[in-house]
């Protein structure tokens, strides 16, 4: 390969990391400077002259941070289970399973996608008005407890595995439920990584359904908690930059956790010998 072309793909790898990891370090940087420091200043000031971590124990101070980040943790672990058991079953119900209307099922799924969330948000506020869910968190985690393309990635793992394994559990008296739990389960633990990761992910960061759903305070989840810092002070980077971070922090550990099950998951099926 010429020299060339590796200087210029190591300059894209540089650019596309700038533009990625660029405004998360800057937030990191903004969130660790004290107030005597110009946040402003021309040119722009990268590393604090005097680290500090006040603004994290401002935020605490300023809005009942950790209790907003509890029932964040709430709906997000509760999100990853009945999305890993939800798309898990379903997934192997459309992949494996011989029943009449299979494929019209798997378009249903495919079409729920189709669907935009602010296209729907009307009906499914009214449906946890009727049911009484209102400003609840389990009216915040009912309508994204199975994703739909969770069902979809989780199929698609399943029906990368051999039928050959499955039909000799058959042969040797294993029910759907045992070859469930016992062969096709265990197989598809990278593509389960990324449904926990994806379903922590959009109950952690989601916005815009808790805004309407939630009215107490009490029950506010992070990103709405978060939402003071913006009105009543704007005029306070620092305050805002720390309390990103304390959003960001979960997911990047979470991450961290699972990242090699997660690489793991694209075309996961393979069947160790």
């Amino acid at each position: 390969m010429p020299v060339w072309e590796i200087v210029l793909r190591y300059v894209l790898l540089l650019a596309v990391l700038a533009l990625t990891v660029g405004p998360f370090l800057w937030q990191l940087s903004t969130s660790l400077k004290s107030l005597n420091e110009d946040i402003f200043s021309s040119p722009p000031q990268f590393l604090p002259d005097d680290p500090t971590l006040d603004n994290y124990t401002r935020v605490a101070r300023t809005i009942p941070v950790w209790d907003f980040a509890l029932n964040s943790l709430k709906v997000a672990v509760a999100n990853v289970l009945t999305n890993c058991v939800g798309a898990a079953l379903a997934g192997y119900a459309l992949a494996r399973l011989r029943y009449r209307g299979r494929r019209a099922a798997t378009l249903a799924f495919i079409l729920a996608m189709l669907v935009p969330v602010e296209g729907i948000i009307i009906a499914q506020f009214t449906t946890m008005r009727d049911l009484g869910l209102n400003n609840t968190l389990v009216g915040v985690l009912l309508p994204g407890c199975i994703a739909a393309m969770n069902v979809l990635l989780m199929r698609n793992a399943f029906l990368n595995l051999p039928y050959e394994i499955e039909e000799a559990a058959f042969v040797d008296g294993a029910n759907a439920w045992q070859r469930f739990v016992r062969i096709a389960l265990p197989s598809v633990k990278g593509t389960l990584a990324v449904v926990a990761i994806f379903a922590f992910m959009g109950a952690w960061d989601d916005f815009l359904w808790p805004l309407i759903v939630l009215s107490d305070p009490q029950n506010f989840t992070l990103t709405i908690g978060l939402n003071y810092l913006h009105g009543t002070f704007a005029n306070d980077e620092r305050l805002v930059a720390a309390g990103t971070i304390i959003a960001v922090l979960p997911l990047i550990v979470l991450f961290a956790c699972l990242q090699r099950y997660f690489f793991r998951g694209v075309g996961e099926g393979a069947v160790k010998g």
